[in-house]
């Protein structure tokens, strides 16, 4: 054997054990699922280990000081701001209603009287030198809930609690919007379908519906109308999106925009064919309840839209393992970068050679298959797994 076919020969034994490591976007049809709910600061746990939870079960709350409210009492009552203790009627600490007296200046005999009312309920915080009294608001409950319902099965104290429950998963590309949860209700008859308007009715309320292959901004505000829990479909035209939020949408993280359905992309942007695997697994739990989250965060720390389908466990079968082994020949992936982004495909081989990128840097690239035929190159960093 040659020296260049000895060199050929371990190249290639190389590219075979070759396992990439890479974030993956979850399809699973069953998991053990655990989700930590914690509150963002001190607050009080009102479940216990081993509790069972719903959806909309009230797991913790905190209490958020109110605001500040600034009264400028020495200049309503026209005297010297350090006067005004002995016309205050009430003192630090005490509350105080909307409309309430909370100081009074009395002259002539009664002839002059000046009074000033508080703008809020609220408590008297404090009485400033400077003649500004601060009233604060009441504090505010928040209260956090399970969102997914399961098993307590680890209590952290003053901030909340792991939950666990048997779920079928799915992650999609990109989504807006809070969690919410619904029945399930497939209103196209293909991952192809667009959703349009006509297919959403007031009959939908609460409901989470699963499109095909595009939504359109005249869809979203109808689903809005009609008080749509959640809508997963394959792409949507960014335009719309702006158009919709009222503003460009940022990179770094979403979830907290106020539009009433949460909507969760599974494939990108444009019109994109909903993955048959996606649509089949929906298809398959339909009519069941459902959470949904449009939370996403595409830089470090990566966080996925999901809609969390909680059922039964399948006798016999055991739950899916997290991917821990990475990328390897055969495994199913998406393109998340230009110029085939959404296309879906599995691994053929890892070239042990840099490419040359568009960039024109070297990189380490990936074989890919792809599901409409054909076969590409694709930098290792442009695939994320999907995990079945």
């Amino acid at each position: 054997m040659s020296h260049t076919q000895g060199k050929t020969n371990r190249s290639n034994a190389k590219a075979e054990k070759v396992h990439a490591y890479t974030p993956g976007l979850k399809v699973k049809q069953e998991t053990t699922l655990r989700r930590s709910r914690t509150l963002p600061i001190s607050g009080d746990v009102l479940v216990k280990e081993g509790n069972k939870v719903g959806f909309d079960t009230v797991i913790a709350q905190m209490r958020i000081p109110g605001d500040p409210n600034i009264v400028k009492v020495a200049l309503l009552l026209r005297v010297e701001p350090y006067e005004i203790e002995k016309y205050m009627l009430k003192k630090v600490g005490e509350k105080v209603k909307s409309g309430e007296s909370i100081a009074q200046y009395t002259a002539l005999f009664g002839m002059v009287k000046r009074t000033v009312t508080s703008p809020i309920d609220g408590v008297i915080e404090n009485i400033g030198a400077s003649g500004w009294v601060t009233i604060r608001s009441p504090p505010v409950t928040v209260d956090l809930k399970a969102y997914i319902p399961g098993k307590v099965v680890e209590v952290i104290p003053s901030r909340g609690v792991v939950i666990e429950t048997n779920a079928a998963i799915i992650q999609g590309i990109f989504g807006i919007g809070g969690e919410n949860y619904g029945i399930i209700n497939m209103v196209v008859s293909s991952p192809d379908e667009t959703l349009s308007p006509d297919k959403i009715t007031p009959k939908n309320k609460g409901e989470i519906l699963v499109g095909g292959s595009f939504v359109s901004l005249e869809a979203l505000q109808k689903a809005n109308e009609c008080g749509v829990a959640g809508i997963v479909v394959g792409g949507i035209d960014g335009n719309d999106l702006t158009k919709l939020l009222g503003y460009e949408m940022g990179v770094a993280i979403t979830g907290e925009e106020e539009i009433g359905v949460t909507l969760i992309i599974t494939e990108g942007f444009g019109k994109m064919t909903m993955s048959l695997r996606t649509y089949e697994l929906l298809k398959k739990f339909e009519g069941m309840s459902a959470s949904i989250s449009g939370v996403t965060q595409i830089r470090a720390g990566v966080i996925r839209p999901e809609i969390i389908i909680p059922h039964d466990p399948v006798e016999g079968k055991e739950a899916d393992e997290e991917l821990s082994s990475g990328m390897t020949p055969g495994t199913a992936i998406r393109i998340i970068r230009q110029p085939h982004f959404g296309s879906i495909g599995k691994i053929v081989s890892f070239p042990v050679e840099l490419q040359m990128s568009k960039t024109e840097s070297r990189v380490r690239v990936v074989e890919v298959e792809l599901e409409e035929g054909g076969r590409v190159l694709v930098p290792r960093a442009n695939v994320e797994i999907i995990e079945t």
